[in-house]
């Protein structure tokens, strides 16, 4: 029993420690939900449930050896955050209420680019883990995002967080976006292998 916790508590730490960014990203959504009716709630934990366990899966993946994921090359997922800040900025004022982003895949893949470093810490962590372990893991992974969407849900709804997300949105929501993209590109080390390349 001590061992089932000191696992659960350890899936605990790397889940936050890995995804507390998603928070702010999912106070946007929920915001977007209230405000605009886009996305949908169910949409938005849809789309974390979904991009979360393509991280995990893909991660277990490659502890066992299934899949290879040449590591830099997994930071060009920023561009995605990147593209939507931009197209966000680009668009009209009813365009950016506070998200462009829509569809369960949408969030899915906002959720999957943030977390691309994620797979760097879930990768070595599911190596020594042992099956019975790793599916401790999963299952506090999948009660950490219905805390997570809770939170997010909660502050999404919180009067000062929408009347900040109302007033400065228009430039706010795209400029978290591509500063999201940029941290995933610069801690990724994928523009020092372009540098490489291209040098």
């Amino acid at each position: 029993m001590i061992h089932l916790l000191s696992t659960a508590a350890g899936a605990a730490v790397v889940f936050a420690a890995t995804d507390i960014d998603d928070i702010v990203i999912l106070t946007l959504f929920f915001v977007a939900a209230r405000t605009i009716g886009r996305p949908r709630t169910w949409e938005i934990v849809a789309g974390q449930y979904l991009g979360i366990g393509a991280l995990a899966l893909a991660s277990a993946a490659v502890a066992a050896g299934l899949l290879v994921v040449p590591d830099p090359w997994t930071g060009l997922l920023g561009l995605l955050p990147i593209a939507l800040g931009v197209r966000a900025l680009r668009g009209s004022d009813d365009d950016m209420n506070p998200t462009v982003v829509t569809g369960t895949l949408g969030v899915a893949g906002v959720t999957i680019a943030n977390g691309a470093d994620n797979v760097a810490v879930y990768v070595p962590v599911f190596r020594t883990l042992g099956i019975g372990d790793s599916a401790v893991f999963l299952g506090v992974f999948v009660l950490f995002v219905a805390l997570w969407c809770a939170a997010g849900a909660w502050l999404g709804g919180h009067p000062r967080v929408v009347a900040l997300v109302e007033r400065a949105g228009h430039w706010l929501v795209p400029a978290i976006f591509i500063a999201i993209g940029v941290v995933i590109l610069v801690s990724s080390g994928v523009l020092n292998r372009l540098v490489d390349l291209l040098g």
